[in-house]
């Protein structure tokens, strides 16, 4: 296997956003927004769950910038993460990803959608437990599966039976999952329903 080269360390700095960010007083989708938000919210979760389309829906609800940790990562390694894993392994990916996600978390108030593996990493867990708002976006087992097969871009799931894959994910990573500072149910159909429910679980935990 060859060594990965050190192309995470070229990532761009992002210029850091102001301490506090204030916010409308009522969401898009009809929720009343906490009064303004101090620190990045991360969006944590299997794959499938919704971080990236429903972390940038809740971005513009709050009015702050949204990032997928892993698109910044392709970008910063000028490869996909495919690429990455087939090129140098996992082990080599969760180093970079910890260093990308360290940077972002760098920009102040914004919201990140973090891979589904990265929380689960005690290193890069301590990282965001420390820098960020954690959200735990839950769903079942046959809503993620439904939505992953739409398309083939998840390395961990590119086997015969991705379906005991996931199971097998679900189970590994709960119990770092569940150290979030919230929990919200991603199950719906709906994404505006999940952006309520996270803002609501916000307000309701005293985190913004």
């Amino acid at each position: 296997m060859r060594q990965i080269p050190d192309v995470f360390t070229a990532f761009a700095v992002f210029r850091r956003a102001a301490a506090h960010t204030t916010l409308r007083a009522m969401s898009d989708f009809g929720a009343p927004l906490p009064a303004r938000i101090d620190r990045p919210i991360a969006l944590v979760g299997l794959m499938g769950a919704g971080k990236t389309t429903v972390g940038r829906r809740l971005a513009k609800a709050l009015g702050v910038k949204f990032f997928d940790a892993d698109r910044e990562i392709e970008a910063a390694a000028d490869r996909s993460v495919v690429e990455i894993f087939s090129d140098f392994g996992e082990e080599a990916f969760r180093d970079g990803e910890r260093k990308v996600i360290a940077r972002l978390l760098e920009n102040g108030p914004c919201v990140i959608a973090l891979g589904g593996g990265a929380f689960a990493n005690d290193n890069t867990r301590a990282i965001v437990k420390d820098k960020a708002i954690s959200v735990w976006m839950k769903a079942d087992l046959d809503t993620l599966m439904s939505r992953v097969s739409r398309r083939d871009t998840r390395p961990l799931l590119l086997t015969d039976d991705p379906r005991k894959v996931m199971a097998d994910l679900m189970a590994r990573r709960e119990s770092a999952y569940a150290q979030a500072d919230v929990a919200v149910d991603a199950s719906s159909g709906s994404h505006a329903i999940t952006v309520d429910a996270i803002l609501e679980a916000l307000g309701n935990a005293g985190l913004a």
